[in-house]
């Protein structure tokens, strides 16, 4: 069987090179940006008053006077000069006039009528931001996914488009007579189709376009018409029927659909009967049909598989440090993530894996907040062991 590592070696060889398109900055939220941003105009575009109080021409020592000329605010300008002795009423983010040497913050100041004068114990100023302060005309943001924080950078930029990735259409396909939709009524021999549920939205937060599937039932005539429909997706994923067995006709029907197989199992723990590989037109990840290897399976292949598709460069989920709150035993011939919750420690954050580890139990799964990774062939560690994690 693969290794994790050549199992997502192989997932992201998977991924076609990203497609671009340009879009309004309004609906670049998330997206993965292709091509460097430019600024259009230096930021701030002129020297700005960074507090309220009065810019003013010369040395403001305690007790300097200045004869008040105008005033100036946000958007609107004071157009004149300051000459020696002169201040202008200003506001923060007014453009400073020609001539002031600073801005006395309106606390340190007595104003009586037309005139200011500057008190014992004025700040060091100047309460200028001056022009190009936070980037000049020209100034470059580097492809990235899209943070809203990127995006406020954009719009003082001044670019209006950005070149993003074209989000990849996801296709789900669940299988297997045993199943049901949520909200209906099932048969006793069946259960609720609950792994879309998750896998969809994890799709979609990654950027996706989502297309949820009928159910195919567990005939090669129905599997062939549901992955008909997937017509037009970038990645088709397929829920169960990933393992091997007389009623597991998944990777029968892919063949039949002209589609190709690049592995069949993974030494992973949960999720042994992952699959990947191509059909017509797209990439294909078949997971397996119990919830929680589903779920674990998005987390180390179909999330890594979105993000490459759309051009991350590290697409990989990033494993973080923890240690162990309590004793665990051998890993096993598997590499194993285990289910686990994290809580606060000393240096690094306490990692405790609970204590029931099947695979079908969603209602552990809700509570874990960490994925606890243990090594194939690990020994057992003690608590208090460094080990790793992936946040979930």
């Amino acid at each position: 069987m693969m290794t994790v590592d050549e199992a997502q070696a192989a997932v992201l060889a998977l991924a076609p090179a990203p497609r671009a398109e340009t879009v309004p900055l309004a609906q670049a939220a998330g997206r993965w940006m292709m091509e460097p941003a430019r600024a259009r105009r230096d930021q701030p575009p002129f020297d700005a008053s960074a507090m309220d109080g009065y810019a003013v021409a010369g040395d403001a020592r305690p007790g300097a006077v200045f004869e008040v000329v105008g005033e100036a605010a946000a958007g609107r300008a004071w157009s004149g000069t300051l000459q020696a002795g002169e201040a202008v009423r200003i506001f923060t983010g007014a453009p400073v006039p020609a001539g002031a040497t600073r801005v006395v913050i309106q606390e340190d100041v007595l104003r009586a009528g037309p005139r200011i004068t500057v008190g014992n114990r004025p700040d060091a100023g100047p309460h200028i931001r001056r022009r190009g302060q936070d980037f000049a005309a020209g100034a470059q943001l580097s492809p990235r996914r899209l943070r809203p924080a990127d995006l406020a950078l954009l719009a003082a930029m001044n670019v209006g488009d950005v070149t993003v990735s074209r989000r990849p259409v996801v296709a789900f396909v669940a299988t297997g007579d045993e199943l049901a939709m949520p909200g209906e009524t099932p048969r006793d021999d069946q259960i609720i189709a609950s792994n879309a549920a998750a896998l969809a939205p994890m799709a979609r937060a990654e950027g996706a376009i989502v297309r949820v599937l009928p159910i195919a039932r567990d005939t090669l005539p129905d599997l062939a018409a549901v992955l008909r429909m997937t017509a037009g997706a970038d990645l088709v994923v397929t829920i169960g029927g990933a393992s091997v067995g007389e009623h597991d006709l998944v990777s029968q029907a892919i063949l039949a659909a002209g589609g190709d197989l690049a592995f069949h199992k993974v030494a992973l723990r949960p999720g042994k009967p992952l699959m990947a590989g191509h059909l017509p037109g797209a990439a294909l990840l078949g997971l397996p049909g119990n919830p929680v290897s589903s779920v674990v399976c998005a987390h180390l292949f179909m999330l890594p598989l979105i993000r490459a598709m759309q051009g991350a460069a590290a697409p990989l989920p990033v494993p973080q440090r923890a240690r162990l709150a309590r004793e665990v035993g051998p890993a096993g011939p598997r590499t194993h993530y285990m289910r686990a919750r994290l809580v606060p420690g000393p240096d690094l954050p306490l990692i405790d894996p609970f204590a029931q580890q099947d695979s079908g139990m969603l209602g552990v799964l809700a509570e874990a907040d960490a994925l606890l990774i243990r090594p194939r062939d690990d020994a057992g560690l003690p608590a208090g062991s460094l080990v790793t994690f992936l946040a979930i």
